[in-house]
Order: structure tokens, then C-alpha cells, then sequence
């Protein structure tokens, strides 16, 4: 990983942040627009060509996810329902704050309802690994909120079959319909709808380049979460850390694929120099090193700044999906972060394990997006209803102020819907 001494922040920012390809746009664009011509025999055709699978059937059958319970193992299954209990416990500690609200203005009654969303898709990764975890961040927040409609999309393999893990995650957690079907093209499908897939009302979940610049692209039609991949991890550290721990958390969030945006920012050279030596050793002894390798090498870098203020400024500046702050006092610290999508504390708080089985969600912002959000949770499928009554005494009392404001924005006949009633 390159080493850079950073003096000028925001300048630093501007040439370190991944830039993406000028084509990728127009490939997506088209391929959402031959999905909203052509539906089912589009997706099918762009299954065939990006996974290899021949599809007679895109739907999930309930004899496959049968099936594929005697796919996997007792310990497989335990791990599932584990972390499906802790986001659940999670998530439903979160509903619980949403209470409706009666509010009184002279006599006009306001009530404000907090109400599931109807339907909502579920995208999950495929490709380079599989993603069950994913499963579980989308879907049990979802059920939670009280979503009837929670549909699954996933890319199959080149035999037309979804993981297992992933259809049992899928069933466990509540899903109502799993369709095999990713990329973009699953994207389009969701947003559009086809005769196999109804349109959603809201498309959730992380996905790599082109999936989230197609929920991008789709959100003029239909809601989206928010941009949540490539992954992006941030560190803080200082020289009170093992490299070693640094270089291993690095390398973790690495292995997703070769665009992900993973950084050291510390204020010790020493620490810099060390966390290098020791991702370089580690390298050619680790499993999927091809994706590893590049990424770091691509996207990847160390800071070296000043102090801890340059430290925390250059980290809110980059807003990373998620922030590992590893140093003396990390709570020092991590009161000043205000745009990172999820903060972990201490040594012992590594992002690989939150990406599963902590209780907090992994479906975070990214591309910037840490400054005005949070992770996936059951406020994504939960929306406020409000309901007025007035009555004529109490249209009255207000009717000199209504006339004034009608008056003053030039609209007139908007105080003559009052009057008439007066």
C-alpha cells in the first residue's frame, strides 16, 4: 500500500477517492432499459451471459428451498439463526421508540401513525462469494418494520441454482418470494417490474459498482436504501496497536472484491511503515490474495497525519462505510466522527465480525453517503402517516391568518376552499 504524508486534507481527498469508469453508466442504463422492454426474456438472456445459467424458471420453488436445508450443515444453521436473533433484538429495540402521537392545536387533532411499508426487495451478492449474512441485514429489518412483501433477488451459479445458504437465510428470516437474478439486471426487474417479478416499493441492499449505480439510476421510479457498495474500511490508529491486527483487518475487508476502499490513517510512521511489512508477508500465505492484492494496490493507502485533529478531519472528510478507530482512547475519538456509516471501538471490535454476528447491521453507506445516514435498520420500511381533523370552530379561530398567508403567496382560491366553509 502507497504511504503518503498528508498536509493538505482536502486536497488529499479529492486525489485519493475512487473515481469510477465514464462507460459503466451507459452499460447500465442500457441494460435497465432492455429489462423495462423486454422483462423476463431479458433477465434470462443476461443470466446466460454473465453467470452462464440457462433458466426455464426464475422464481424459487418451494421444493428448492426444501431442498436446500439438506444442503447445508446443523452448525451452518445454528450460525444463521444466531445472527438472525441479534439483528432481531436489535431491530426490534429500535421499533419500540415509535409510538403514534396525538397532537392538539386548538381543537385541530394531528395524529401521527408510524406504518410499515408494503413491499420492499432484497438485493444479495453473489459472484465472487456468497452472502447469506446479507440475507439477514436486509430481510429481518424488513419483517421486523411489518412488510407483507419481501422479495429475495440473487445471482444464481452457472447451473441455474442459487447457494443454499443464502435460499435458507432467505426462508428463515421471513422472505415472502426469491428469484434467482442479480446485477443490474435484477435492479431493473424490482424497479419496473416483469410478468415473474412484480415491482417493489423499495430496493435494499449492498452490491458492487454496477449494482449500486443501477439503484441509482432507478430511483426516479422506486426507493432505494442508499449507495451501499463497493466496501469501504476506514482505520484510526495510532503506535499503541498491534500492526499485525491492522494488517489482518485490512486484508478482511479486502477479499470482497478488487474495488473495495480500504486505508490506514495514523499518526506514526512507524506504525505505517510496519502495518506494510506485515501485509506484504501475510500476502502470499492467504486464501483469495489475487482480489486482496489488487485492491490494496489499486484503492488501497496509508496516512500519515500530524495529529489526532488531522486524523479525525481526514476520516470525516472520507466518510467511510465502516470506521475502525484503534487507538489509546478510541472514544476520545470516536466523539468527534460524525459521517462514518458504522464506528468500532477498540481492538477487539474488528469489522469482519460486524459484518455478521454482532447485532448491528453491515448493509451501510457508502460513496460519501455516511454523511447523512446510518446503516439499514427497520426505519428504512417504516414511514410516517399523518392524519388531520378540523372542525368549522376550529377553522374559524385561524381563518384571519389563512387569509393573510393565501394572500401573501397569491393564491387566493386557497382561502376560498376556507371561506366557503365558514
Amino acid at each position: 500500500m502507497k504511504i503518503h504524508k498528508v498536509t493538505n486534507i482536502e486536497q488529499f481527498v479529492t486525489k485519493i477517492l475512487p473515481k469510477q469508469p465514464q462507460n459503466n453508466k451507459s452499460i447500465v442504463e442500457s441494460i435497465i432499459k432492455n429489462v423495462q422492454k423486454n422483462g423476463d426474456s431479458s433477465i434470462k438472456k443476461y443470466e446466460k451471459k454473465f453467470t452462464g445459467a440457462k433458466l426455464s424458471s426464475l422464481r424459487v420453488s418451494k421444493s428448492e428451498i426444501k431442498n436446500a436445508y439438506s444442503k447445508i450443515s446443523k452448525n451452518e444453521l445454528s450460525a444463521l439463526r444466531l445472527a438472525k436473533a441479534r439483528v432481531e433484538k436489535t431491530e426490534f429495540s429500535i421499533k419500540n421508540i415509535f409510538k403514534d402521537k396525538k397532537i392538539n392545536h386548538d381543537g385541530i387533532k394531528i395524529l401521527k401513525k408510524f406504518i410499515p411499508i408494503q413491499s420492499t426487495g432484497c438485493y444479495i451478492p453473489g459472484g465472487l462469494a456468497r452472502y447469506p449474512s446479507s440475507v439477514i441485514m436486509s430481510v429481518v429489518p424488513a419483517k421486523v418494520a411489518g412488510v407483507k412483501r419481501i422479495v429475495v433477488v440473487s445471482p444464481p451459479n452457472s447451473n441455474g441454482k442459487i447457494d443454499p445458504l443464502t435460499i435458507v437465510a432467505a426462508d428463515i428470516c421471513g422472505a415472502t418470494e426469491i428469484y434467482k437474478t442479480g446485477g443490474v439486471q435484477s435492479i431493473a426487474a424490482l424497479s419496473y417490474g416483469t410478468k415473474s417479478i412484480l415491482k417493489v416499493d423499495k430496493i435494499v441492499g449492498p452490491g458492487g459498482a454496477f449494482v449500486t449505480l443501477a439503484k441509482s439510476l432507478v430511483n426516479d421510479n422506486t426507493g432505494i436504501d442508499m449507495l451501499a457498495g463497493p466496501t469501504e474500511l476506514g482505520i484510526i490508529s495510532d503506535n499503541s496497536v498491534n500492526p499485525e491486527f491492522l494488517a489482518l483487518d485490512l486484508i478482511s475487508q479486502a477479499e470482497h472484491s478488487s474495488d473495495t476502499f480500504c486505508y490506514l490513517i495514523t499518526n506514526s510512521e512507524k506504525i505505517a511503515k510496519l502495518v506494510n511489512e506485515k501485509i506484504s508477508k501475510l500476502l502470499p500465505t492467504i486464501q483469495r490474495k489475487e482480489l486482496v492484492t489488487s485492491s490494496l494496490s489499486k484503492n488501497g493507502f496509508i496516512a500519515v497525519c500530524k495529529n489526532n485533529s488531522d486524523m479525525i478531519n481526514l476520516a470525516n472528510s472520507l466518510a467511510p462505510e465502516h470506521l475502525q478507530i484503534m487507538t489509546k482512547n478510541p472514544k476520545s475519538i470516536s466523539s468527534k466522527i460524525t459521517t462514518a456509516g458504522l464506528v468500532l471501538l477498540g481492538n477487539y471490535s474488528p469489522s469482519s465480525a460486524s459484518d455478521y454476528i454482532l447485532g448491528s447491521n453491515h448493509i451501510l453507506p457508502t460513496n460519501g453517503f455516511g454523511k447523512i445516514r446510518g446503516s439499514l435498520s427497520v426505519m428504512d420500511f417504516i414511514k410516517i402517516n399523518t392524519e388531520v381533523i378540523a372542525s368549522k370552530s376550529s377553522l374559524s379561530k385561524i381563518s384571519k391568518h389563512l387569509d393573510t398567508l393565501t394572500t401573501s403567496e397569491g393564491l387566493p382560491n386557497h382561502y376560498e376552499a376556507v371561506r366557503g366553509r365558514l
